[in-house]
């Protein structure tokens, strides 16, 4: 599955054809790995996660190296929707239930440090503007009574006051779409340029030390008391190895394998609104909604709509642009005629309970990925947590880790029919309006 993944939708060594990489900053490729290497860390995966591992962990002075199989920021961390959301994939209904109020409010303050990281990272990035405010869009009049009273929770027991309940004809004025009930703006949060965050993480690390390589896809994976990740090229030993693959962990580690399942997404690029985004955003805050294949979208700095949505289960990409141009006349009919300049999909993975994937998979290999659609923050976070847990910090690692989870069922065999039969049901009840 690793290589079906990695190799099936896109260009060896090569970005898709995305508005994300048509402006990302100039950055000269790495070195492939070879040969017989040595380090302290060995970090798998040049995304948000493996990058700000590898970041944090130069800097506090280990050697650190980086094995991408194409190039940094290549896979989901390249190609989202760009949001930095709050709190964590769940509410905090359903931590407080499942963790107790206690190890709720640490994972609530563990996700508003994730969002002041990218801000704090950002801010030395070129092309990686902040732009603040999410709004939240409610299909249906029940959604809307629930944000509204989510706000005030959030507010009287989290001391958060920076979502606002929008009626329907608020959330109209905001988001120009007739196709909504209400919802809320979320102040706090905000959207950045998803690439070039990854290219600005991948310059700070080499900055601080650590060694990247790209174009070195690791094949094997050889747990001992030093771990060891082989190439087609080289060798890497080490004492520790952070494991950031996310969605393409295919056979590398079977163990994560069982808890996270790879799906697709597809995001659009329209050409640029003009006059018109004003009319389909009022101001430049990025929206999703409440669908089970949920939609999102914002504009570009150059104010493009970049809109995202639709979802595939096997390995080849459909017609993006004519998948997501259907939810996205959904909402905007009004763009019936606007020209789709950039079309691309990504694979992220997913988890049973919708929260991160925290693994201990070793004594000295530790796991991060299935970050379920919130990746942005919580990915870079990830990446800051391994860093302190291979250092003996692990507190914010192990309170993720320690999550109720559950495998897939079906076991390798039946693992994929049986999501895409879950999936397709789930995606069934969007469309009937359920």
């Amino acid at each position: 599955m690793a290589v079906n993944l990695l190799h099936a939708n896109d260009r060896p060594g090569e970005y898709p054809d995305s508005w994300y990489a048509a402006t990302r900053v100039a950055l000269d490729p790495f070195p492939k790995a070879e040969g017989e290497i040595r380090a302290d860390v060995c970090v798998v995966g040049a995304g948000y996660t493996g990058l700000s591992a590898a970041l944090h962990l130069a800097r506090a002075g280990l050697s650190v190296v980086v094995l991408e199989a194409h190039r940094v920021g290549f896979g989901a961390s390249g190609r989202n929707g760009g949001q930095v959301g709050s709190g964590q994939r769940q509410d905090q209904d359903w931590l407080e239930k499942t963790a107790g109020k206690e190890n709720a409010r640490r994972l609530w303050d563990l996700a508003q440090d994730a969002k002041a990281l990218v801000r704090e990272l950002a801010a030395d990035m070129e092309g990686v503007a902040w732009r603040p405010g999410i709004a939240h869009a409610c299909w249906h009049e029940a959604e809307v009574d629930h944000a509204k009273r989510y706000a005030e929770k959030l507010a009287r027991d989290y001391d958060y006051h920076e979502v606002r309940p929008l009626d329907r004809d608020g959330l109209r004025a905001l988001v120009g779409s007739e196709a909504f009930k209400g919802g809320d703006i979320d102040r706090g949060a905000g959207h950045i340029h998803a690439l070039n965050f990854a290219l600005g993480l991948a310059k700070a690390t080499a900055a601080a030390g650590a060694r990247i390589f790209e174009n070195s896809e690791v094949t094997r994976l050889i747990r001992n008391e030093k771990p060891v990740a082989e190439t087609a090229r080289a060798r890497v030993t080490c004492d520790h190895m952070v494991l950031a693959v996310n969605g393409y962990v295919g056979s590398l580690e079977p163990q994560v394998a069982a808890r996270v399942m790879p799906i697709n997404n597809f995001v659009v690029a329209t050409e640029p609104l003009g006059a018109l985004a004003k009319e389909v955003l009022a101001e430049p805050v990025a929206v999703h909604d409440t669908k089970f294949v949920v939609n999102y979208w914002r504009l570009s700095e150059d104010d493009r709509l970049l809109f995202g949505g639709a979802e595939s289960y096997g390995y080849r990409f459909p017609d993006v642009a004519k998948v997501v141009r259907k939810p996205l006349l959904e909402i905007y009919p009004q763009l019936k005629d606007t020209r789709i300049d950039y079309a691309w999909g990504g694979t992220l993975a997913i988890t049973v309970n919708r929260m991160p994937c925290f693994a201990r998979v070793a004594k000295n290999v530790l796991s991060a990925s299935g970050y379920s659609g919130h990746g942005v923050a919580l990915a870079t976070l990830a990446g800051k947590l391994m860093a302190g847990a291979v250092q003996g910090r692990g507190e914010g690692f192990d309170l993720i880790a320690d999550l109720p989870w559950r495998r897939f069922p079906g076991g390798p065999a039946l693992r994929w029919p049986l999501l895409v039969t879950a999936m397709t049901w789930f995606s069934l009840r969007d469309r009937l309006g359920w």
